[in-house]
């Protein structure tokens, strides 16, 4: 366990409320950073991506940056503007 890690897990012991919603943040998080990743990785640009979705760069950087209730309909949309296919696991 790095020093991350056991930081978030003291920080849950002591906090709960932190606790509770650290799981979830973090899931939302996880699939901003994916979405830039596989954005970066396709060579496309926020400017390029917002232009093909038709919306502004802004809304591109929100996407990427806060995740939080993010539509199916929209990561689809956005899969699909850098060439890729949505693909959804229950774990």
């Amino acid at each position: 366990m790095d020093d991350l890690e056991k930081y978030i897990e003291k920080r849950k012991k002591r906090a709960p409320a932190f606790a509770d919603g650290f799981e979830t943040g973090y899931e939302q998080f996880k699939i901003g950073v994916m979405l830039r990743a596989a954005r970066e990785e396709a060579g496309i640009t926020q400017d390029e991506i917002a232009g093909r979705l038709r919306t502004k760069k802004s809304a591109i950087s929100r996407i990427e940056n806060h995740a939080e209730d993010i539509r199916l309909s929209t990561l689809e949309k956005f899969a699909g503007a850098i060439g890729k296919r949505l693909s959804l696991k229950i774990a």
